[in-house]
C-alpha cells in the first residue's frame, strides 16, 4: 500500500495563472504545484529553449580545461578521452570526441571493460596510453574519485582533465588534476547541479566550439546529450529540460548513421518521447556495457556508412535480448534471497558468479518491491562487485560513506552507486548499512509515497485533457507524469488479466460515462484487495491516449486504488 499525498491548490492563484497564461485551470494548478507559480516561470517551463542553457564558463575549471585542450590542439599533442561504460559515459565520449575532431584535435578513446577493468580510471590503461605518446587525458562521467590514477598521471608527465557530475569526496575533495569540471565539486557555483556526465562533456564541447568559431554547431549535439541525460535518470527540470526537449524534437532529423540505425532497430520513428529513449534506445546502448564492450557504442556513432552502423545496431539489439534473459534469471535469484531480509532497513544480497552486467537492474527491482535501499553483489574469487539503488528518503552515498573502510572501491550519488568489496566483509556491510538506514529512515520513509497532483471529476476526463498535458513533456525524474485521483468510480465487470500479470479494468462514473483502465503488474499489486463488479473505487492514475488499429481512446494508467471494502 502507498501513502497518498494530494496537493492542495489555492483557487485564486489557479484562476489568476489560468487567465494570465490562457490555459485550463488544471494546467494552471499543475504549474503552480511544480513551482512555476508566476506567468514568467510558467512560460519558461512550457516553452523550453536554447536560451535556457547556462554559460559554459560558469563551471569552475572550464577556462583552464579549454586553454589546455586548445594548447594540445595547437602543438599536435595526442589526447585520450576516457569515458565510463554506461549510456551517460558513452554518449558523453561521443559528444566530446566529435567536438575535439571539429577543433582539430588528435584523439583516441578508452572505455574500461566493466568486468576486466571496472569503474573509473585505472593505472594500467594509463601506462599503455603513455607508451603510445598520449600527454593529455580527459575523462567523461568519471574521475572525481580517481585520486591514485590521476596522481600517477601527473607524476609521469600526463595532464589530466576531469569532467564528471558525481559527488566529490567530502573528506579528500577533488583529485589533483590539471582541471576539474564538475558542477558538484566543492566550490563550484554553477546554477544547475543536475547536469548528467554527458551534459558536463557537452558544456566543454560548447566552450571549445565557441573558441574555434564553430558555435553554430552546438545545437546539433543535443540529440545525443538528451539520450544520455534521460538514460542516467537525471532531473528533467531547468537546463536538462531544455536539453532533452530540444534534443527529442531534433531526433527524427538525425543524420548520424549510427543514431539512425539505432532508432530503426528500436522501432522508433517520427515524434519521440522520453519514454522512447528510456525504454527503447537507452537499453540497447546500455547492453553494450553490461554484456560486452561499451566501445561498440562509440564505434556505432562514428560509423562511416549506414551498412556498418546497421550491423553494429543489430549486434546491440542482440546483446539487449541476451541481457533481458540473464537479467530475469538473476533478478529472480536476488528476489528470493531478499525475501529472507524483509525485516532489514537496508537489503544486501549476494550470489556466486551472478552476471555483473545486470546486478544494478536486480537491485532496482528489490528496492522497488520491498521499498528499501538495496545492494546486489556478484562474488568471484573472494571479491564481490556490487550495484546499489536507493529509495526517496535515503541518501545512498552517505550510507556507503558511513562504512567506507569495508570497501576496496566505491562511488555514486544519492540514488545509485557501485562498489568493490572483499567477500569476508559482506556480513559487516549488511550490519553497518542496516544500522545507518535504521537511524536515518523514518517509518513514513519506508512506505512509498504517491504524490497526486489534483482530485478531478470524472466529467473532466477526456482526450483533450491528455493533449493539454503534453505541454509538460518531457516527463522523467523531477517532472513526472501528472497523477490524478477520481472518486466514486464503479467497477463494472471482473478485471481482465493480461499476460498473467497485468489487469484491465472497466469503470463507470455511475452516470453513464465509461472508462478503461490498465494496471501494470496489477495482479501482484492488487493482492489483499477485493476487485469485484460493483466495487466502488477511488482511483489514482495518469490519463493517456491509447491508439490501437487507428483508433485513439482515453486510457487511465493505474498508480494505485482504494476500495470501499
Amino acid at each position: 500500500m502507498k501513502r497518498w499525498t494530494i496537493k492542495k491548490h489555492d483557487h485564486h492563484e489557479v484562476k489568476f495563472l489560468a487567465n494570465e497564461m490562457k490555459v485550463s485551470p488544471i494546467v494552471a494548478a499543475l504549474l503552480i504545484s511544480r513551482g512555476y507559480e508566476t506567468p514568467e516561470k510558467a512560460h519558461q517551463f512550457l516553452n523550453p529553449s536554447f536560451d535556457d542553457l547556462h554559460e559554459p564558463y560558469l563551471l569552475k575549471g572550464m577556462k583552464s580545461a579549454v586553454e589546455r585542450i586548445l594548447k594540445a590542439v595547437e602543438s599536435g599533442e595526442k589526447i585520450l578521452v576516457w569515458g565510463d561504460y554506461d549510456v551517460d559515459g558513452t554518449t558523453g565520449t561521443v559528444v566530446l570526441r566529435k567536438a575535439l575532431e571539429i577543433v582539430g584535435a588528435k584523439t583516441t578513446f578508452h572505455i574500461p571493460h566493466r568486468f576486466t577493468e571496472g569503474y573509473g580510471v585505472n593505472i594500467p590503461a594509463l601506462e599503455k596510453a603513455k607508451e603510445r605518446g598520449y600527454t593529455l587525458v580527459v575523462s567523461v562521467d568519471c574521475g572525481i574519485k580517481s585520486f591514485e590514477p590521476i596522481a600517477w598521471a601527473k607524476e609521469n608527465g600526463m595532464d589530466f582533465i576531469v569532467t564528471d557530475h558525481h559527488l566529490s569526496d567530502e573528506a579528500n575533495g577533488s583529485p589533483d588534476a590539471f582541471a576539474v569540471v564538475n558542477p558538484n565539486q566543492t566550490g563550484d557555483e554553477y546554477p544547475d547541479k543536475n547536469l548528467a556526465g554527458v551534459g558536463v562533456a557537452f558544456k566543454l564541447a560548447h566552450a571549445l566550439l565557441r573558441e574555434k568559431g564553430r558555435e553554430n554547431l552546438v545545437k546539433g549535439f543535443l540529440k545525443v546529450v538528451a539520450i544520455g541525460t534521460i538514460a542516467d535518470v537525471m532531473n528533467l527540470t531547468g537546463e536538462n529540460r531544455a536539453i532533452v526537449s530540444l534534443g527529442l524534437k531534433d531526433l527524427p532529423r538525425a543524420h548520424n548513421f549510427g543514431l539512425k540505425a539505432l532508432m530503426e532497430v528500436a522501432d522508433c520513428t517520427g515524434e519521440m518521447s522520453s519514454y522512447d529513449i528510456g525504454f527503447r534506445i537507452a537499453p540497447r546502448i546500455n547492453a553494450a556495457g553490461r554484456m560486452d564492450a561499451a566501445k561498440h557504442i562509440v564505434e556505432l556513432f562514428e560509423a562511416k556508412d549506414f551498412d556498418e552502423a546497421r550491423g553494429l545496431a543489430e549486434m546491440l539489439n542482440s546483446r539487449n535480448r541476451e541481457r533481458q534473459k540473464i537479467q530475469q534469471e538473476i533478478t529472480q535469484f536476488a528476489l528470493l534471497e531478499a525475501e529472507n531480509l524483509t525485516d532489514k532497513n537496508f537489503v544486501v544480497v549476494a550470489g556466486q558468479g551472478w552476471h555483473r552486467g545486470v546486478i544494478g537492474l536486480a537491485a532496482s527491482r528489490i528496492a522497488d518491491k520491498f521499498y528499501r535501499p538495496a545492494i546486489v553483489l556478484s562474488i568471484e574469487d573472494g571479491i564481490a562487485h556490487g550495484s546499489a539503488r536507493s529509495i526517496a528518503g535515503y541518501h545512498l552515498l552517505n550510507g556507503l560513506d558511513s562504512c567506507r573502510e569495508l570497501f576496496e572501491q566505491y562511488g555514486g550519488h544519492a540514488a545509485a552507486a557501485g562498489m568493490k568489496i572483499k567477500q569476508e566483509n559482506i556480513g559487516a556491510l549488511q550490519e553497518k548499512l542496516n544500522e545507518h538506514a535504521t537511524a536515518n529512515l523514518s517509518e513514513a520513509d519506508k512506505i512509498p509515497e504517491l504524490k497526486i497532483d489534483a482530485i478531478v471529476s470524472a466529467q473532466t476526463l477526456n482526450l483533450d485533457l491528455v493533449q493539454q498535458l503534453k505541454r509538460f513533456e518531457p516527463f522523467g525524474m523531477g517532472n513526472p507524469k501528472p497523477k490524478f485521483v477520481t472518486k466514486d468510480l464503479i467497477l463494472t465487470g471482473e478485471p481482465f488479466v493480461m499476460k498473467e500479470k497485468h489487469l484491465k479494468l472497466k469503470l463507470s462514473d455511475g452516470g453513464g460515462k465509461q472508462f478503461e483502465a490498465v494496471w501494470w503488474d496489477g495482479v501482484d499489486k492488487s493482492r489483499g484487495r477485493t476487485l469485484k463488479p460493483k466495487t466502488r473505487i477511488e482511483l489514482a492514475y495518469t490519463p493517456e491516449a491509447n491508439t490501437w488499429n487507428g483508433n485513439t481512446r482515453l486510457q487511465l494508467v493505474v498508480e494505485d486504488l482504494r476500495t470501499d471494502n
